[in-house]
């Protein structure tokens, strides 16, 4: 390390969101970085920034902007020299970054598989007919409608126990979580549900993946995130964030993507869906890893000539 490292007296600040499981992913960022480096839990300060999708809970996150919105004002302040770094769930990441800021570290990647939940227990399948479930992701939401029409799906926004919360006082009988935020809440004993296998439900591109933001000019940080970046997770989600740019991916198109590693070959699966799971679009390839980024483009241009102009036009179930 060539730059002057953080201290007690001049810590590393750390942008996140303030929810459980963001703090949680700030704590694992800080102490890979301290464990890096041999520096005390002192020498790194946790910034809680509130976002507007943070803010905003009774509304879908399709009518107030997308995935920006759980990034937007925490990359202002790293902009501004608030703080130094900021750490994202992936799949709240828009593909483009701001003039001046970077996402080039990832922390090794966690489950990627989604978590059917519901009190009584049991699968998707075995849901009574006209049943409820809550979701705020279209992507689930379409795939739901998609293998099962006759369930009613309902907004449903919030953490672990406001969504447990939901569930008890009767709004659905199931919802969902990722695999990965129950995994890292230390959630997956006493938060009833059952693990999705990933080709029945194809999760979200970049889906258990934790990215580090920093700004492009600060080659310090850029040293010390050097040294806790994953090779492997960086080479899966630049397959899977090409996919999802060459879509024009956000939170208002159900999209599904997952890369899987293979000794030196790479195996990149996609799907679209319209929004009210009446059609699902889905190919796959193979190739060698260094090409993942060229495999997301064309699975994408593929699946967009198929599906023809409006497909993504939004359509109530």
């Amino acid at each position: 390390m060539t730059a002057a490292l953080p201290t007690p007296a001049q810590p590393l600040k750390i942008g996140t969101r303030g929810s459980p499981l963001a703090l949680a992913q700030a704590h694992e960022t800080r102490d890979r970085l301290a464990a890096a480096f041999d520096l005390p839990p002192e020498a790194f300060e946790v910034v809680v920034i509130v976002t507007t999708g943070d803010r905003v809970q009774d509304r879908a996150l399709k009518e107030i902007g997308g995935k920006g919105l759980f990034t937007r004002e925490i990359e202002a302040d790293m902009l501004s020299g608030k703080i130094d770094i900021a750490v994202h769930s992936m799949k709240d990441m828009p593909v483009l970054q701001p003039e001046g800021l970077v996402l080039d570290c990832y922390l090794p990647r966690e489950d990627v598989r989604d978590a059917f939940v519901s009190l009584g227990g049991g699968a998707l399948d075995a849901l009574e007919e006209g049943a409820v479930v809550g979701t705020s992701s279209l992507r689930r939401r379409a795939q739901v409608l998609y293998k099962r029409p006759d369930l009613k799906v309902v907004e449903f926004r919030g953490n672990v126990q406001t969504r447990l919360r939901k569930l008890a006082d009767g709004v659905a009988q199931a919802t969902f979580l990722a695999m990965a935020g129950l995994r890292r809440l230390n959630r997956t004993g006493d938060v009833p549900h059952m693990p999705i296998p990933d080709d029945v439900m194809l999760p979200a591109v970049a889906q258990g993946a934790i990215g580090i933001e920093r700004r492009a000019d600060d080659s310090r940080v850029a040293e010390m995130l050097e040294a806790i970046h994953d090779l492997r997770t960086g080479q899966q989600l630049a397959a899977e964030r090409a996919f999802l740019a060459a879509l024009d991916g956000s939170c208002e198109t159900p999209i599904g993507g997952l890369a899987v590693l293979d000794g030196g070959s790479l195996h990149l699966r996609g799907e679209i869906l319209r929004s009210d799971g009446s059609e699902c679009l889905a190919d796959a390839t193979s190739g060698a890893i260094e090409d993942g980024a060229e495999m997301g483009r064309s699975i994408a241009a593929g699946l967009l000539a198929r599906a023809g102009e409006g497909f993504f036009d939004w359509h109530q179930a």
